[in-house]
Parts: C-alpha cells; structure tokens; sequence
C-alpha cells in the first residue's frame, strides 16, 4: 500500500470517527461508507432493508430517537439518497465484487459507536488533532472506525489483486448491543459463503501482532425484568402495598447466586436497576437489565433458565408479577483451524507484522457469531481474526484510541489472505 492510499484510509477513518453513531442510528457512517464504495466501484451494492433481516433486528431504538439521529446525519452532509434507504435504522451496507469463477468469501466489519463521552484531554490524540466525537456523549471507544476503515481497504485491494471469485465486505450496524449480527446472517447474504473473515482491532494485542483465528467467545443473552406490584403510601398503610423494589432486590441478591456450573466458565450481572418513585410510596414497578454468558451456548442456556426462575420466583415471594424480555442474545462460536491457518500463512511476510498466533481467547462476547455459525453450518470456513493496535486506553474508555499504522497492516494481512483463498 503506498503513502496517498494510507493517508486517505486515514482521513476516512478520522472522519468517521469524529462522527460517532450507536446501533441502528449509523446514518451519516453509512452515507460515508458508500462515497467510498462508489469511489472504489463495485458490482452490486446492497442498502436499507436489503442487508438484514427486519424481523431479526434487535434492541432497535423508539421511532422518534431513530429520526432525530437521521436528521443530525442530514445537517453533518450525509446523502439523501442513503437516509432514505436507511429510513427506520436499516443502517449498514453490503459490497460485492465479481471476479471470475472461483470461491465466494466474505469478510465482516462493524461500524457502530458507544454512549462515551470522549476524553478531551491534551494527550488524547483525537483531540489534539481536530477529530474528536462532534456528537457529544458518544465516541467510537472500540475501533469501529478503523474496522469500517479496513474494511474498505481490502475491498480495494481485492479488487486491485488477481483475486477470482466473489467477494463480499458486509459493513454491520449494531454490534455493542448485539442486534445486528443475526439479522445480517438471517438476510440470506451468507448462504453462498464459502470462507468467512472477521475482525478486530486491538483487543490487548500491540502494533503489529496478528491473531489469525480468535476463540474463547461467551455466549451472551442480556434481558429487561420489569417487577410489577402495587403502590401505598408507606407509613399510613404499608401493608397494602406490594413492593416492586423489594422483589427486584431479592432478584439481584439471587442472580449472583446461581450455581456456577462445572463444564465451562458462566457469567451474570445485574447492569441496571431502577424502581420507586418517592421515599413515602411503595415502589408499583422497578426494572432490571442484566446479562448471563456462558463458555458455550449450552452453558448460556443454563444460565438463561436458572435466572428466569430465580426472576419469577423472586417477583413471587413478594406477591409481584415479572415481565421477562430478551433485548438481545449471541451464540458461542469457533474459529476454523484451517482457514485461520491460512491467515496465520499469509501474515508472515507482511511489513509490519512482527508477531503471530495462531490463537487467543476473547474472554467476551460478539454478534459475529451469528454470521460464523451461518456460514459453517452450511459448510463453509469461518475465524475471527484480530489486528494488533497499540491503544493508550482500553476498550470502551475515554481515552481509547488506534494506532492508525495498524490499518495498513490488517488491510496487507486480510487482503493476502483472502488472494491466497483463490489460489
């Protein structure tokens, strides 16, 4: 890659990163992602309610907050043409490239934000250099620009190669709250996959260090328990309330407790809790959002059915009702040994790369999963593959962000590889 395509992969991922955008609200990413593609040129470009499944979206936001992030995308420059496909949260896009007979590979990347309010210290690169979040309270603390970045980059490079077959680069909306990865491998655009990329930047792992096929994902399902009981006044006639804080605090006291089970490692948390509304009333609802992950999806599964009763039997005992919801779930996933060999194979001898391995766990979750699952439940190779990144902060903090040399090394790396699976 020479130094006038380094520096516009640069520029692009600075401009995105200075507009970051949550899940299902990636509009003006989207519009930007496309003036690329279109620069590059590609045979079929996929939009809107064409790259995911509708019905498969989860932890989509109310109506009203999708249109106000659709207008803040309208005023930032973002393309008509692109909102209107993206209209309703359909964010994203899918790029295909045509070259000839050979296997069909895909390689996925995220390109959704966190609610982060973005260090403006002076030793905070973004800062310092004009590209820090202009949306106030959200920040790209992952590296999803650079994914998106990337992305891009491979796909010019692809085309640029004497790659055949077809190639496919799905830039994937909503991954932080694990709604997008299901509804992308339901939308019916994997099923032709013969070999499956994805990426991430980072993830402890410095400049120049490539994991070619990433393991240890925990299945994750995150829920909303709504208590129910009914309301009194607290010191005239407490008895003849139901107290919907009290049966939320015996569930929080309880999820902790689950019995930890001996096949795997298992998770569980109790993220957020709300209820009451003055101290001289007995709280009529309170809320729980949390979360249980397990080392498989079995494992997952456990959890999933022991913190349903303990939820259910805690709203019980103190006379409440209980309303479960699933806002969002991911499986457990493997990486192929082969095709992450082949990753592994084509690293050696990109400049940069000055380390490999050939494995490393995730120790979290990720919707990739979903796309991983699809395609090798169909017969087809799958691995998650992670580009080292030198980061002053860790992931999802303030002050994270990229060493932008590790672009053009996870674009040679990807690239190679990909050629190499035509071959």
């Amino acid at each position: 890659m020479n130094e006038s395509q380094q520096e516009r992969l640069r520029s692009v991922r600075r401009d995105l990163h200075s507009y970051p955008e949550p899940a299902w609200r990636e509009f003006y990413t989207t519009s930007r992602i496309v003036d690329e593609l279109e620069r590059i040129g590609v045979d079929q470009l996929h939009l809107g309610q064409d790259v995911v499944d509708g019905d498969a979206r989860m932890a989509v936001p109310d109506a009203d907050e999708l249109e106000d992030w659709q207008a803040k995308a309208r005023e930032a420059g973002a393309r008509e043409d692109v909102l209107e496909a993206a209209t309703g949260g359909f964010t994203g896009a899918l790029a295909v490239l045509e070259q000839g007979d050979g296997p069909t590979v895909a390689l996925r990347v995220d390109i959704d934000a966190l609610p982060i309010t973005e260090s403006d210290s002076v030793t905070h690169a973004p800062a310092t250099e004009e590209f820090r979040s202009a949306n106030e309270g959200y920040m790209h603390a992952c590296g999803h620009d650079a994914h998106a970045t990337i992305g891009l980059g491979v796909l010019e490079a692809v085309k640029e190669s004497d790659f055949r077959g077809t190639f496919k680069v799905v830039f994937q909306p909503a991954e932080e709250v694990i709604g997008g990865g299901k509804a992308v491998a339901e939308s019916g655009h994997l099923d032709d996959v013969d070999h499956l990329l994805a990426i991430h930047i980072g993830l402890d792992h410095p400049t120049g260090e490539i994991v070619a096929g990433v393991d240890g994902f925990l299945a994750v399902r995150q829920v909303r328990a709504t208590f129910t009981g009914e309301s009194a006044h607290a010191g005239g006639h407490p008895a003849q309330g139901r107290d919907a804080v009290q049966a939320l605090a015996t569930a929080v006291q309880n999820l902790h407790a689950i019995r930890r089970h001996g096949d795997g490692a298992t998770r569980v948390n109790a993220g957020v809790v709300e209820g009451g509304t003055a101290t001289n009333i007995v709280p009529e609802e309170a809320t729980l959002e949390g979360e249980v992950r397990g080392e498989t999806t079995a494992l997952k599964e456990y959890m999933s059915e022991r913190a349903d009763t303990v939820m259910s039997s805690a709203a019980e005992m103190h006379d409440c009702e209980v309303a479960i919801e699933t806002t969002a779930e991911a499986p457990s996933a493997v990486s192929d040994e082969v095709l992450a060999g082949v990753v592994y194979d084509a690293a050696e001898s990109v400049p940069g790369v000055t380390s490999r391995l050939r494995t490393d766990d995730l120790g979290g979750s990720e919707d990739a999963t979903y796309l991983m699952d699809r395609v090798q439940d169909r017969g087809g190779t799958a691995t998650f593959v992670g580009i080292g990144t030198d980061h002053p902060g860790g992931h999802h903090t303030p002050t994270f962000d990229v060493d932008e040399d590790s672009l053009a090394i996870g674009i040679d790396v990807v690239s190679k590889a990909i050629s190499q699976l035509s071959e």
